[in-house]
């Protein structure tokens, strides 16, 4: 049976609450109980894990591979636009991934709109909404099951 790792960076616990205007009304828990309902209809299943510091992100990438994680569905936060730790750690394990963001990062603060990890992901869902880290899945159900 085929494993995912959700993983979430900073602030997503907050999902929400956390500027509604933005990242909308859903929370990571409701995130998480739909993405393990696709898994459970698939035949696969789903871990999930997140923090707000980046040497837990670091090691729990670092776990995924020794576990046999088969594609993690990320969503790096604010550490998208900082983060060469996050990218070292990916590159590192050859860890498979698709990044996911709920906004559009390309349409907001120029600060925001570098990733250091787009480049080296298998794919990039931007500013769907939560409806992105489904999208994310259902390819990694297709691609890595």
């Amino acid at each position: 049976m085929a494993t995912f790792l959700l993983l979430n960076g900073p602030n997503l616990n907050l999902l929400g609450t956390r500027e509604p205007e933005v990242y909308g009304d859903v929370t990571l828990e409701e995130i998480q109980n739909k993405l393990e309902e696709m898994c459970k209809k698939s035949g696969t299943d789903l871990v999930s894990f997140q923090s707000n510091a980046e040497h837990e992100l670091v090691d729990r990438i670092q776990e995924a591979q020794s576990e046999g994680i088969k594609c993690i569905i990320f969503n790096p936060g604010a550490f998208t636009h900082s983060s060469i730790a996050l990218r070292d750690a990916l590159n590192g394990t050859g860890q498979k991934f698709i990044e996911v963001h709920i906004s559009n990062i390309y349409g907001r603060e120029d600060f925001r709109q570098k990733s250091f990890l787009s480049d080296i992901a298998d794919g990039v869902i931007s500013g769907l909404g939560t409806k992105g880290y489904e999208l994310a899945l259902e390819v990694a159900i297709e691609r890595y099951s």
